[in-house]
């Protein structure tokens, strides 16, 4: 299966999106969602067969959905939120869109810890904190695009006003939880192929996360918890490959 091509298609999408302005973003990014997940479901059916795929679908997109629309609704373990309608249809007033992003950066996360360690729990901590600090990018930049609000912020990080501190621990609950699942269900190596594109999916959002909030999107607070958070796992994983190259 031939996955570059669509990465090289999810690239170019959100190259284009600071570049743009109003309901064409809100387009770009469903569209860059969905190239996302055709990517991550697409590479998990390649690699690890078709089982793999589809518990990655349940986990993921099922379990995204659910626990997004327990948190809309009772305000755990995000906080106090809800979405617009800027990003399309809406289920229990969970816009379809954001399970398909729970698959789309969990995978990438997931295969990235498989790469940094064997040992499965360290693999679930790896995992976990490798998709949770993606939402140190994705909130800000969703918020000030007007996508989703909380009504009562509380205690924040410093220069990121609208998103409360317990979003991200409640973030890293449910990606902790994802992880878990996927690491004792799915194969942690490829079964044919390897991960490459994978790798650098998630290489690709951090670097360029760091660039477009920092440059382009004027957040450079967010741009530099992200940095930090999601270097956590996108440093370690670039070092092991430039040493594997070497």
């Amino acid at each position: 299966m031939k996955l570059w091509p669509l990465l090289g298609a999810l690239v170019l999408v959100e190259i284009a999106y600071p570049l743009v302005h109003g309901g064409t973003r809100a387009a770009l990014t469903v569209a860059t969602v969905v190239a996302g997940y055709l990517l991550s479901v697409g590479h998990a059916w390649w690699s690890r067969g078709p089982r793999a795929a589809a518990l990655l679908v349940a986990v993921t997109t099922g379990g995204g959905f659910v626990v997004e629309a327990i948190g809309r609704e009772t305000g755990y373990p995000f906080g106090d939120y809800d979405y617009t309608g800027a990003l399309g249809p809406r289920l229990l007033g969970v816009p379809l869109v954001i399970p398909l992003a729970w698959t789309w950066m969990a995978w990438p996360a997931w295969v990235a810890a498989a790469r940094l360690t064997e040992r499965r729990w360290l693999r679930v901590g790896v995992a976990g904190v490798g998709l949770a600090a993606w939402d140190l990018f994705l909130d800000p930049q969703m918020v000030g695009e007007g996508y989703w609000h909380w009504d009562a912020p509380g205690a924040t990080l410093p220069g990121v006003p609208d998103i409360p501190l317990t979003n991200y621990l409640g973030w890293l609950l449910v990606a902790s939880v994802l992880a878990a699942a996927l690491t004792f269900t799915v194969t942690a190596r490829p079964v044919r192929g390897d991960d490459g594109v994978m790798y650098a999916l998630y290489l690709w959002t951090y670097a360029s996360s760091v660039l477009a909030h920092a440059v382009f999107l004027g957040l450079p607070a967010s741009a530099a918890w992200g940095a930090l958070g999601m270097g956590l796992v996108a440093v370690p994983l670039a070092v092991t490959l430039w040493r594997s190259r070497s």
